[in-house]
């Protein structure tokens, strides 16, 4: 007689966990939602004014390369090193929703975007994923020191002007990444700014926001609860400092040596309020830290390709947040 596995956890249409361990990722919801989540190929030729490369670094992590075309053989571009959201649990670098946006804003501000895979949890729970972006910024560093070779980030890179950014949970990982930077001695690349954009930043308590803003396909209550129990070190709350860089569980955030932020909000986000919370008290310790609101939108909006089609404030306030990313480029 065989066993059949058991569902044990489930956050609806993006995961299940089952008894024997296995995780099944499998998009269950809407599928006219269903071609956000699928992958899309690299190409190395240049579409829509944009070449895609998949590699892998020395030490064993898959990134994805955007590059902007008509670059100039002496052009030396800015890096972005880029951490997907998902909870920590799910999304992949190479789905459409990555690639629509990460294609268009490397084009539009001149930049190679350079874009992890991050182990993702309950099987490598948290801080399995904030290594790995930290190992991603460790090749950037060896790429530089000619110790690996990346060839497009060696003819065009400009290792001096490193930004991190990240999407959602990806921007709990920009923070971490860049205080470990801070303690490290980084010789031959500098971080020259992090962008964190809606970042899940949260208590165990609920916030004001999260009673009275409105659920989204990106961002609902049992998403919030249920990715950052399967994420977060066994045993932990939302309090845990990954989770609530400001709360008491936290290193103090003026301990922290970090480079200037772009803070990127959303007016109708769940966890507007924690979020805020967390800029408050970065501005009170002193960190350089500018705070850039979309209004009308919700968590991740830019994200979601339909919607920036189909709705005009939707598209105009993605427009909106490229311009800002762009200007913080410009301006280091």
């Amino acid at each position: 007689m065989v066993n059949q596995k058991k569902l044990v956890d489930e956050v609806s249409g993006w995961l299940r966990v089952y008894d024997d361990g296995s995780v099944d990722r499998t998009w269950t919801g809407p599928p006219e939602v269903k071609l956000m989540v699928e992958p899309v190929p690299a190409h190395h030729e240049f579409i829509n004014g944009v070449a895609v490369r998949d590699t892998v670094t020395n030490n064993n992590l898959r990134v994805r390369l955007y590059m902007p075309e008509k670059v100039s053989n002496e052009e030396k571009l800015p890096l972005f090193l880029h951490f997907h959201g998902g909870g920590f649990c799910i999304s992949e670098p190479d789905w459409f929703m990555y690639y629509q946006f990460y294609s268009q804003l490397a084009r539009l501000a001149r930049i190679i975007v350079v874009s992890c895979f991050l182990r993702r949890a309950p099987e490598n729970r948290l801080p399995a994923a904030i290594d790995d972006g930290f190992s991603a910024l460790l090749w950037l560093q060896d790429v530089a020191g000619r110790e690996t070779e990346e060839p497009w980030l060696e003819k065009h890179g400009d290792f001096r002007r490193v930004f991190l950014i990240g999407d959602s949970s990806g921007a709990n990982i920009v923070h971490e990444v860049a205080a470990r930077a801070g303690k490290t001695q980084l010789k031959l690349i500098s971080v020259a700014g992090g962008i964190p954009i809606h970042p899940g930043m949260m208590r165990s308590t609920r916030s004001r926001s999260e009673l009275e803003k409105p659920q989204s396909p990106f961002l609902t209550l049992d998403m919030v609860d249920k990715f950052m129990s399967l994420a977060l070190p066994l045993g932990s709350t939302k309090d845990h400092p990954i989770a609530c860089p400001m709360g008491d569980s936290a290193p103090p955030l003026s301990g922290l040596k970090l480079p200037p932020f772009l803070l990127c909000l959303a007016e109708m986000d769940l966890i507007f309020d924690t979020e805020m919370e967390y800029y408050e008290a970065m501005r009170k310790a002193n960190k350089d830290v500018e705070l850039f609101v979309n209004e009308g939108v919700t968590h991740s909006f830019y994200l979601n390709k339909i919607a920036v089609d189909m709705d005009p404030n939707t598209g105009a306030q993605t427009h909106a947040l490229m311009a800002r990313i762009k200007q913080l480029v410009e301006e280091h």
